[in-house]
């Protein structure tokens, strides 16, 4: 895919395109019962995702932009409108695994109507609202690259649930991880400003770039690796409520939580499940699908911290967005192939979870109509995650972008980079 490369060197059409086709492509092998599988209220079905990223471009840029656009079946407006109230009613989140009409075949014949009208809407140049029709285009792309990695995410944790183990693709050659060790970076704090403030595409969520005040501090260099984080298991870490928030502890007893959401055992040896089926656990990877109450216990074993995202963000930026993330096709988070770099795996591989609230930023304001539902109205009881992971792509990833999950929810690809007090 072109994906990465500059907008002027490709037009927005072929980029949209491109992204609509890669959508498609990750269903590639899956036969159409995968598609409709659900496994708990919090995913979704990959037909679903196929359906809703195609509702997200007929409601917001053919409906209102393109002159006698009849919807493709004006009861999709219901069963794929994910939590848009400005719109009209939903269906069910819960239930969307019930849905098995329209078929998949009618979902696919829909999403190419879709396409092609507005392949066919941005060459109209001389449209009056062609700069409108743009910026919400690009939008969609970037809800789209979001729901391909929610895609994975659900697949894979649906497929969990198969004791069979199914692989949802071979696994690629890759480079072994290296043993590298935890060194802590210096950062001198000071007066900063953090988010986007730049030319491109950002989320409202993102804005406005505005100045904070941080204290020196010290980020470790990489990721917490499984083996690392396999040391707090066995020193009892599960097993002893000091290190954990009251609601964590509550959590994991409530879900007997005893290590991270895909490890396991046969014959004593450790085990991962990932998309390419059951793995030996690689002890240099970052441990991945934590919860955020997971990340804090485990931080506060280890005599540290999680950092906030100011002081995450505020050394992400002066570095290149570069990483291992979908575009590499690896599909599970890697360790680094070696340490000469001074900050590693800030970008790609786990998302990382930080000690921070989500929360407008100063001066924060919604999108306008039924688009500032997109983040605005999360902004409660969720923590923020930075920097992407292997499932995300490489052009949607900044370092302002601002992530948001419950702190329970381990389904996602999440990890951990301690910080401490300088």
């Amino acid at each position: 895919m072109g994906l990465a490369k500059k907008q002027s060197e490709r037009s927005l059409a072929d980029e949209f395109a491109d992204l609509r086709t890669a959508t498609v492509e990750l269903c590639a092998g899956l036969t159409p019962e995968d598609c409709n599988l659900q496994a708990m209220p919090e995913t979704s079905p990959a037909k679903w995702h196929l359906a809703h990223t195609t509702w997200f471009f007929e409601t917001f840029v053919l409906e209102p932009f393109c002159s006698g656009y009849m919807p493709v079946n004006p009861f999709y407006s219901v069963l794929f409108n994910s939590y848009y109230n400005g719109i009209g009613a939903q269906y069910p989140r819960p239930q969307r695994g019930l849905l098995s009409r329209p078929s998949l075949d009618e979902v696919l014949a829909w999403r190419n109507t879709v396409t092609a009208a507005v392949i066919e809407l941005l060459d109209e140049r001389t449209h009056p609202d062609a700069g409108q029709i743009a910026s919400r285009t690009e939008l969609g792309m970037h809800h789209e690259a979001q729901h391909q990695e929610l895609l994975l995410t659900d697949i894979k944790y649906s497929f969990f649930q198969n004791p069979l183990f199914p692989a949802y693709r071979e696994a690629v050659d890759r480079q072994a991880s290296a043993d590298v060790a935890l060194e802590w970076l210096d950062c001198r704090g000071g007066e900063v400003k953090i988010g986007f403030g730049g030319d491109g595409f950002a989320f409202d969520n993102e804005a406005p770039r505005h100045r904070v005040l941080i204290a020196p501090f010290q980020l470790a260099n990489r990721l917490v690796t499984n083996a690392e984080y396999l040391e707090f298991i066995e020193a009892g870490g599960y097993e002893n409520p000091v290190y954990w928030l009251s609601d964590g502890w509550t959590e994991v007893r409530d879900q007997q939580q005893t290590q991270p959401l895909y490890w396991g055992q046969i014959d004593g040896q450790r085990l991962e499940y990932t998309l390419h089926g059951l793995q030996a656990l690689d002890p240099h990877a970052p441990v991945s699908h934590i919860s955020f109450f997971e990340a804090q216990a485990y931080a506060s074993w280890a005599g540290c911290r999680l950092p906030t995202e100011a002081e995450w963000e505020s050394v992400a930026q002066t570095v290149p967005v570069d990483g291992n993330f979908l575009d590499s096709g690896t599909l599970h988070p890697a360790g680094p192939a070696d340490g000469r770099n001074k900050i590693l795996q800030l970008f790609g591989d786990c998302w990382e979870w930080t000690n921070s609230a989500y929360l407008a930023y100063p001066g924060y304001r919604p999108a306008p109509d039924a688009l500032g539902e997109y983040n605005g109205k999360f902004m409660s009881g969720q923590m923020v995650l930075r920097g992407g992971s292997c499932l995300s792509r490489a052009f949607h990833i900044r370092s302002s972008y601002r992530n948001f999950f419950y702190p329970r929810d381990r389904w996602q690809c999440s990890g951990i980079r301690l910080a401490r007090d300088a």
